[in-house]
């Protein structure tokens, strides 16, 4: 069971880290948002504790770009931002949980290992048409047989299957694939949109361009 814990107070922070230790979790520990972003994009864990006061990168922002990469890993928000407004917008940005500080641990252990248990119960698989996206494991077959795309090309894929059916802005889709480079320009992102269409034909899968809107993934029929 691995956490990533993101916590800027170091005493808290050691605190927690501590009693999860003790309770068998695997803890990864991280003090700014930007390292935690980072992190999350090339580690898989079972689980996130995340603060929303956070050098670097605010919690909420590593929530949003966590979830707009696709990225279903539970999340439980520490926060002393406790009033309703801020509940309901880190919810609806993909928190599974919120737990205002201060808070008892023996809670913060039972929450936790109620994500645990949801997010086992749920399958990493989704299926598109004849297409196959394990989200865990950012694996993609058609009919059983693996499909090789390039990173970017699965960056493109993940961001289109988490809004199935749905406009996803070319910006969007953009910032998923060149999250960390500067240098490229957004007409690029036309390039991977054209590959991934090439490798998905025959998949019952198929990207649409609107118009004014950006892309969306849609199973055909």
């Amino acid at each position: 069971m691995r956490v990533l814990l993101v916590e800027d107070h170091p005493d808290l922070a050691r605190w927690l880290a501590a009693w999860l230790t003790q309770s068998g979790f695997v803890v990864e520990h991280m003090e700014r948002g930007d390292d935690a972003d980072l992190a999350l994009t090339t580690n898989r864990y079972d689980v996130v504790v995340l603060d929303l006061s956070l050098p670097g990168l605010d919690g909420l922002d590593v929530l949003r770009r966590l979830r707009d990469r696709g990225d279903a890993t539970p999340v439980l928000v520490l926060t002393a931002r406790g009033s309703k407004d801020d509940r309901v917008h880190g919810l609806n940005l993909g928190a599974d949980d919120y737990l205002p500080k201060p808070f008892e641990l023996d809670e913060l252990e039972a929450r936790l290992r109620a994500l645990l248990r949801r997010s086992n119960s749920q399958t990493p698989r989704l299926k598109i048409g004849r297409l196959v996206l394990d989200t865990r494991d950012r694996e993609v077959s058609l009919d059983g047989r693996p499909i090789a795309l390039t990173p970017r090309e699965l960056a493109v894929l993940e961001a289109l299957a988490a809004r199935l059916g749905r406009p996803v802005a070319r910006e969007t889709v953009f910032n998923r694939v060149f999250e960390y480079d500067s240098d490229a320009r957004i007409e690029s992102i036309e390039i991977y949109v054209h590959r991934l269409r090439k490798k998905l034909e025959g998949s019952g899968a198929t990207i649409t361009t609107l118009r004014g809107l950006g892309y969306a993934l849609c199973v055909d029929g």
